[in-house]
């Protein structure tokens, strides 16, 4: 797959009725351009969740590349980088126009609204009409349902995952902790550099790791080999490492902003609710739940189900917990194998 940059010049008009100036937004695609309504590949948009990037080879290695179940070579493949990810697409990091600064906390805020609308000016720029399966897991699940609902006829076949219609407490809550963590590192709030918040990034993907993972999963991984040790610290590492990784290669600005875009997520707003919502849905739509996920536990995903027509819900057993989702090639390829085969 190929990166690629679209530069929308002009106002994009905010859900929170913010804007933003010349949008830049970063996207791969299956390295053969599409041909408009007479190419005969189908086409598979594939929604990244929280801190990946455009680029589904790299952090979906089991599903996505050349003879894999989503071949870019076999389909017209794409996935764009979030509206606020930095990555490539406009967000914090990036320079404000007018400056020789980046945004930092001038950036507007963000619903995952406006991420999709971002990724509907894509589609509109690349000449797709339709897309055969649409694909996304946690935060691109809900890009996936709300772009249902916003383009209901542009879809034929979906997969959601590890996800809800509507944020909820229990999820806003670890997106609350994450930011008191930013807010307690004293580089954050002077904006000096986009190295600001770094000890605070760090913290807060600990607290978010694990909400991904459960206790389960932690303890089969992460006990302490020898039973009589006195104070543990496999764990300890395991959490420092994951965080440095982080801070590696993420900002702290564009984490805080998109904790924002997870809190804002509900397809019901202004739509008369979420049932009312869910059945502007028109996809032959497969909802997966995770049955270890303790971030998005399978009763969302089966009201989900439940709520759109003719949705089918399928469990997956994975002992990973919400990042099931990114773990269990298998099973999920086999899901996705029969939409594409049909």
């Amino acid at each position: 797959m190929t990166i690629h940059r679209y530069d929308h010049k002009g106002t994009f008009e905010l859900e929170n009725g913010g804007r933003i100036e010349d949008l830049t937004i970063v996207y791969h695609c299956s390295d053969r351009p599409y041909q408009g309504p007479s190419d005969d590949r189908k086409v598979v948009w594939i929604c990244h969740a929280f801190t990946a990037n455009s680029d589904p080879q790299d952090w979906w290695p089991g599903l996505v590349g050349p003879g894999k179940t989503i071949d870019p070579d076999k389909y017209f493949v794409v996935c764009v980088n979030m509206l606020g990810s930095p990555y490539g697409t406009t967000s914090p990091a990036s320079v404000m126009p007018g400056t020789d600064r980046p945004y930092y906390f001038d950036f507007p805020r963000i619903t995952v609204r406006d991420i999709v609308n971002a990724n509907i000016l894509v589609r509109k720029h690349l000449g797709v009409e339709h897309i055969d399966l649409m694909i996304g897991g946690s935060i691109g699940g809900f890009q996936a349902l709300e772009w249902m609902i916003i383009e209901p006829d542009v879809m034929k076949k979906s997969l959601v995952s590890a996800c809800g219609a509507r944020v909820t407490p229990w999820v806003t809550a670890y997106n609350e902790s994450q930011r008191m963590a930013l807010e307690a590192d004293p580089t954050f709030r002077k904006c000096e550099s986009l190295l600001g918040g770094q000890e605070g990034l760090r913290c807060a993907r600990a607290i978010a790791l694990i909400s991904y993972r459960n206790y389960i999963c932690y303890n089969e991984t992460q006990s302490e080999s020898d039973p009589d040790k006195m104070f543990a610290d496999k764990v300890c590492s395991y959490q420092q490492y994951q965080g440095k990784k982080l801070i590696d290669r993420f900002d702290a600005y564009s984490y805080y902003c998109l904790t924002y875009s997870l809190d804002s997520h509900n397809v019901g707003r202004g739509r008369g609710g979420v049932e009312a919502a869910l059945k502007r849905i028109k996809a032959d739509t497969v909802v997966v739940g995770i049955n270890t996920d303790c971030l998005f536990p399978v009763q969302e995903q089966k009201y989900m189900a439940t709520h759109i027509d003719g949705a089918m819900y399928v469990e997956i057993n994975s002992k990973f917990g919400h990042d099931g989702f990114l773990i269990e090639s298998g099973p999920l390829g086999n899901i996705i194998q029969q939409l594409l085969d049909f």
